[in-house]
């Protein structure tokens, strides 16, 4: 689908920051970003609340207007619009999602509490990574199977079924291994503090 008469004016009032752009653009755009946060969390096997939804569609915003609309500069039209906004989006919810997993996972729970994993949070709330270099120390003293697979989950964002796809390990399996792999980081956190 090609490029429409209506979007390509809209993107041109972004672009020149015209009083009122921006407001059509979110107001013509929002229903698609919520459908593709709904989507891809689903996907992944995520659930949201409605504050985790606001957040995520607050995120593609901020990601768009970024560096000066650099996101939206850089289309060249050669599909629709919304075509381009929905793999952008994607991305940045996908990298979303997975910065708050891999965050609530080692500790760093906002102050919010979302419920992206918030099961899986908890499992390690008094075990915090302070940084991505304790992290990799961690992680090399797990076995190198459950090591891929907290790896895939935590910092990928990968679901239970992508995870058992690509280590070939029962996908009924991937949580107890990841229960223990949490387990044997956090006692080795508190063994190091020691």
């Amino acid at each position: 689908m090609a490029l429409t008469e209506v979007d390509k004016n809209l993107l041109n009032r972004c672009l020149a920051e015209e009083p009122g752009a921006w407001k059509d653009f979110v107001d013509r755009f929002i229903g698609l970003f919520v459908h593709v946060i709904n989507h891809t969390a689903h996907a992944r096997s995520v659930r949201l609340t409605q504050e985790d939804v606001d957040d995520l569609c607050a995120e593609v915003f901020v990601g768009l207007l970024a560096n000066d609309y650099a996101t939206l500069r850089a289309f060249r039209g050669k599909s629709s619009l919304a075509t381009y906004l929905t793999v952008v989006s994607r991305r940045i919810i996908v990298r979303e999602i997975s910065r708050r997993r891999m965050a609530e996972a080692f500790g760093h729970v906002n102050a919010h509490k979302s419920s992206i994993d918030q099961a899986h949070a908890a499992a390690l709330e008094p075990a915090q990574f302070e940084d991505q270099e304790e992290l990799q120390i961690l992680l090399k003293e797990l076995d190198p199977k459950e090591a891929d697979i907290v790896r895939q989950f935590h910092i990928e964002g990968r679901t239970y079924r992508e995870i058992s796809d690509s280590t070939g390990v029962p996908e009924n399996s991937i949580g107890p291994t990841l229960n223990r792999a949490r387990e044997k980081m956090r006692t080795k956190k508190v063994e190091s503090t020691r």
